[in-house]
């Protein structure tokens, strides 16, 4: 049975539903790796320009790493856990592809990174979301320490990781944790929205303002500049850059391609 079921939407939208309800949707190894391989074949993926990832039932989008799997594990087999989880949320983070997270519940530990190597976030306001590594003596592996405070900024960053508290939607969002809350019960619905709505654009474009983002977050300001310009540049012989030229002269919707 697979760890992940998908479901295209359309050409250009797919949905990934962790199927897990009974665990929370809680990441176990087979998991995490279907997920990168995943990630792999939509990279690949001409047609496609967005993935919305949820969990399966209505409590949780995941709750963390599995840990009845992990009982037994030696600190070598954490080792491993720990790069397994890096490549594929990495792979997430860096894809041509944008990522959609519908937080339908819990987004917990591993959950909140997976989450978090996300580009966007849609939660249920009832959803809570979490950093509680530190009640387990541990700390966040899977990047949580850094893209949190990427995205919350390092004062909120602390505060979650070193609480290790749980916040509800509504507070997700003041803080810009997560990118907008859906009603009550429609998370995975509006997530689609969001993907079709971004799904509308050029797919090369998505792909390097993704990148330049990503990329040039951490650099001194005139680095992260010409890392744009970069960027642009490699637009700038594309069909699609003519053709959105066009369809803004001719009052019509553009049809990009990719190329």
């Amino acid at each position: 049975m697979s760890e992940v079921s998908l479901e295209a939407r359309s050409p250009r939208v797919q949905l990934w539903t962790i199927q897990g309800a009974e665990r929370s949707n809680s990441l176990r190894r087979a998991l995490v790796q279907e997920l990168a391989h995943k990630v792999a074949v939509a990279d690949a993926d001409r047609e496609l320009r967005c993935v919305v990832i949820t969990g399966a039932g209505d409590k949780a989008f995941c709750a963390g790493a599995d840990l009845k799997e992990r009982a037994g594990w030696t600190e070598g087999d954490v080792r491993e856990w720990l790069e397994l989880l890096k490549r594929a949320f990495r792979g997430i983070e860096v894809s041509p592809k944008v990522f959609v997270a519908a937080l339908n519940g819990a987004a917990l530990g591993g959950g909140l990174e997976l989450a978090l190597a996300c580009d966007l976030r849609v939660a249920d306001p009832a959803a809570m979301l979490g950093a509680p590594e530190v009640k387990l003596a541990i700390i966040p592996g899977a990047g949580g320490t850094q893209r949190l405070a990427r995205v919350v900024g390092i004062g909120r960053a602390k505060d979650l990781v070193l609480t290790g508290r749980r916040v509800p939607g509504p507070e997700a969002l003041a803080m810009g944790l997560c990118s907008k809350l859906s009603a009550p019960g429609k998370t995975v619905e509006e997530a689609l929205a969001l993907a079709e709505e971004i799904a509308e654009n050029g797919p090369a474009a998505l792909a390097q303002a993704k990148r330049a983002i990503v990329d040039g977050f951490g650099m001194d300001i005139e680095r992260a500049l010409d890392l744009e310009i970069q960027h642009y540049h490699r637009l700038l012989g594309t069909r699609d850059r003519l053709e959105g030229l066009a369809a803004w002269a001719e009052k019509r919707k553009p049809r990009y391609t990719g190329d």
